[in-house]
């Protein structure tokens, strides 16, 4: 029966590696941060400057200088043979970070094959993992590294060297230093120390111009990485400025939020090498990383991933549901899949920072007590119990969601447009010209028409005379979005903007002296629920 389920899961797997193959291939937009790391690699053969180069879609090279000399040789290859190597070594990368967890999970020799690929396909299902295959990314092998040596997988000498190359490649492995540290492997975090900074060196030998940008400056420069805000970005710093916390008082919160967050990981994570446990240690490690950085993307998240596998492999109901929950969160979009029912702006903001919460709430509890075994006697005599407790305190979580006001995401996707975008009929699609504007308004305040997208929704119109200006509200106790009124054709002022959800949106009209003079609500929500 074990073998069985084996090859089905194998076979699953198999399947999930081949479609999603398939469906990056067709995406216009495939590998795309493969492309930014062979063109700025391109460039620096070329003798152009590394941190210079911006491919066709707005991006640049955001690595340390190291990465470059590690990913050169890829620029050997035609960039069509590299992508169908790229897509294949990602799915090798998935089954070589299964391996051990999935030891972690079965330790017993028999069952280890089934928890294996249970992990493999899990994680190939995933959010994370899929955008490693759309992008090409670099971050599934980063995770590869920094977990082989936490885990302590990699032969005792060599220990801690794999987590400095990784750092060296790209920095957030470097909170493994800290755990070497705080759990004794002095020697270990003595190796990836050195190892980080020998990287370092021979960057700078080799790129010496390229490494004075970076430490001096690009290091710093996380904007360039891109929106910070959208959702995509589900770091702790990422939902705090979807939260809207004020510019001055975001650093020191975040700050302040990231050393709690890192100092408990550790500490946990310490407690847990103790007990015999160095798995979950690192994977626990590398879940503060993703919580901790300023910036989380999608592809980050193969460590909440991980840890969603250990804990429904855990003994106890909070555990496994905890665990289920984080899974489902790590698979699916909640934020676009629920957005249309949730009833609350707290809801929703709940749904779209699920991955962030729950990676912030497995730091700050560290698996529970994973270590401790309970006698099967003694769970079946409090099963009944631990259900009743995990639904009260999921109830109360919801409850206490759905009476907060904060903005629905902040509207990650918000943009108005300018006079410039006029010529785009996607974003101005109501009306084109002075008479079919003109024609298109009549005597409403304001008039609109909406287009939903997948991910947004666009609202394009026409105002009257009488306004003077236009404001967007996401949700309650969001702060007001301006709106431009566009003399784009004559005698006809048009706007048109973007939004993430329109199911809690506002659109305000105000005259000249400053009151309301026409608000709309229930008409953006009406809209966008007939176009879903």
């Amino acid at each position: 029966m074990r073998d069985r389920r084996v090859i089905l899961l194998w076979t699953g797997f198999a399947l999930a590696a081949v479609v999603s193959v398939g469906l990056v291939a067709r995406r216009p937009d495939h590998l795309s941060d493969l492309h930014i790391y062979y063109g700025a690699l391109t460039d620096l053969r070329a003798g152009r400057p590394l941190y210079g180069y911006v491919a066709e879609n707005g991006g640049p090279f955001t690595y340390p200088p190291f990465a470059a000399l590690v990913l050169a040789p890829i620029t050997v290859l035609p960039e069509p043979a590299l992508g169908v190597l790229w897509l294949l070594l990602t799915v090798v990368a998935v089954v070589a970070i299964a391996v051990p967890v999935g030891g972690v999970l079965a330790p017993e020799r028999s069952r280890r094959p089934l928890a294996v690929a249970a992990v493999a396909t899990a994680l190939m299902l995933s959010a994370p993992v899929q955008s490693n295959l759309r992008f090409g990314q670099v971050s599934i092998f980063i995770v590869l590294l920094a977990l082989l040596d936490g885990m302590g997988v990699v032969p005792p000498r060599w220990r801690g060297v794999l987590v400095g190359l990784a750092a060296a490649i790209k920095l957030t492995p470097l909170l493994f230093v800290a755990y070497f540290l705080v759990s004794g492997r002095y020697r270990d975090a003595g190796r990836a120390a050195a190892a980080f900074l020998v990287a370092a060196g021979v960057a700078a030998a080799v790129l010496p111009a390229e490494s004075w940008t970076y430490w001096t400056g690009t290091v710093l420069q996380t904007s360039r990485i891109g929106d910070l805000a959208s959702l995509g970005n589900q770091s702790l710093h990422g939902m705090l400025l979807r939260v809207g916390v004020a510019p001055a008082t975001l650093p020191l919160l975040w700050a302040a939020l990231v050393g709690v967050i890192c100092a408990v990981a550790l500490l946990r994570a310490r407690q847990l090498t103790g007990l015999g446990r160095p798995g979950h240690a690192a994977v626990l490690v590398g879940c503060a990383t993703v919580a901790a950085s300023p910036v989380s993307w999608t592809h980050h998240q193969i460590w909440p991933v991980l840890a969603a596998m250990l804990l429904v492999g855990a003994s106890g109901v909070a555990r496994r549901v905890a665990g289920a929950a984080l899974l489902v969160a790590m698979v699916v979009s909640l934020g676009a899949a629920l957005g249309p029912v949730s009833a609350r702006p707290g809801v929703q903001f709940l749904l779209e920072n699920a991955r962030a919460l729950g990676v912030g709430a497995l730091c700050l509890v560290g698996f529970g007590g994973v270590a401790v075994t309970a006698t099967r006697a003694h769970r079946r005599a409090t099963a009944g119990r631990a259900w009743l407790r995990v639904g009260v305190a999921a109830a109360a979580a919801l409850a206490f969601f759905a009476v907060q006001p904060l903005p629905a995401g902040a509207d990650p996707t918000f943009k108005a447009y300018a006079l410039d975008d006029v010529a785009n009929p996607r974003y101005f699609f109501v009306c084109r010209g002075a008479a079919e504007c003109a024609a298109y308004g009549g005597d409403a305040a304001v008039s609109f028409g909406t287009a939903v997208e997948p991910t947004k929704v666009r609202v394009n119109g026409v105002v009257s005379e009488q306004v003077a200006r236009l404001a967007y509200y996401s949700a309650p106790g969001g702060a007001p979005r301006a709106i431009p009124l566009l003399d784009a054709y004559p005698g006809s002022r048009i706007f048109s903007f973007r939004a993430a959800t329109m199911t809690h949106g506002r659109l305000v009209a105000y005259a000249a002296d400053g009151r309301p003079i026409a608000t709309y609500d229930d008409e953006l929500a009406a809209a966008f629920r007939t176009h879903r």
